[in-house]
């Protein structure tokens, strides 16, 4: 489904990705972890075209999307729902309003449809008869099933998952960590997931891709990545002062 191939991106003198390569399988779920900092979140973006990387290619089913612009781009752009870190819910927009914005922008359905569709996506992620409440109204593991609710609405082929249960405590975390293995056997979509969640992102997810110092280090089933004699992915996924990663 996504092939990224020598993926190179600097900003001035700081080289962020140092040729990437790496690829998501169709329907499968993966997430990339790695220290904060690293080039996750610039990694991700490349994926939907908002960045554009200094050398290498970015293919979505085949496609190089760094060649694409305009309408191009939109349409590849079509077959993404995103869930971002804050949830990026709009404040003046009901939680109702908010998960249907994305059929109303895109499609022609009749509303009668539209809401049919964004009732059946509250029932998914558990929200079922708050969508008159605003954002400000709701809390902020609502925020991100709401979040997750308008990513899916339009069935896309690929999810991001931009750190998705950062700020949330750790019922709340496990709890968005199921809807979104819930979500995924129903749609069967295929994600790629940040995530500093460890180890409990690995009962999450289906491979694991560890990117340190610009690249890949490795990438393997959570088995794999667990059972690594790498003493970088050794120290990282346990949390230990002592390796070759150094602590400021």
């Amino acid at each position: 489904m996504i092939q990224i191939v020598n993926l190179m991106k600097s900003f001035g003198p700081q080289r962020v990705l140092d040729n990437v390569t790496l690829q998501v399988n169709h329907g499968e779920l993966l997430a990339i972890i790695g220290e904060s900092g690293g080039g996750k979140s610039v990694l991700l973006k490349h994926l939907i075209g908002l960045l554009r990387p200094d050398k290498g290619k970015v293919l979505i089913e085949g496609e190089d999307i760094t060649k694409l612009r305009g309408s191009g781009l939109d349409r590849i752009r079509e077959k993404f729902g995103v869930v971002f870190q804050g949830g990026a819910l709009f404040d003046s927009l009901t939680v109702y309003e908010n998960i249907a914005f994305p059929l109303r922008e895109k499609t022609r359905l009749p509303e009668a449809v539209v809401r049919e569709n964004v009732e059946e996506a509250l029932e998914d992620v558990g929200l079922k008869g708050v969508e008159k409440k605003y954002p400000a109204e709701i809390s902020g593991g609502m925020k991100k099933r709401v979040a997750l609710a308008r990513a899916l609405i339009t069935e896309p082929k690929i999810v991001l998952f931009d750190e998705p249960t950062t700020g949330l405590d750790p019922i709340m975390l496990h709890t968005i960590h199921k809807l979104i293995t819930d979500t995924h056997r129903k749609y069967r979509f295929t994600g790629v997931m940040i995530s500093h969640d460890i180890p409990e992102i690995f009962h999450v997810v289906d491979r694991i891709a560890f990117l340190y110092k610009g690249t890949i280090e490795v990438v393997g089933t959570p088995k794999e990545i667990r059972a690594s004699t790498d003493p970088v992915v050794h120290q990282f996924i346990t949390g230990s002062l002592r390796g070759p990663i150094e602590v400021a």
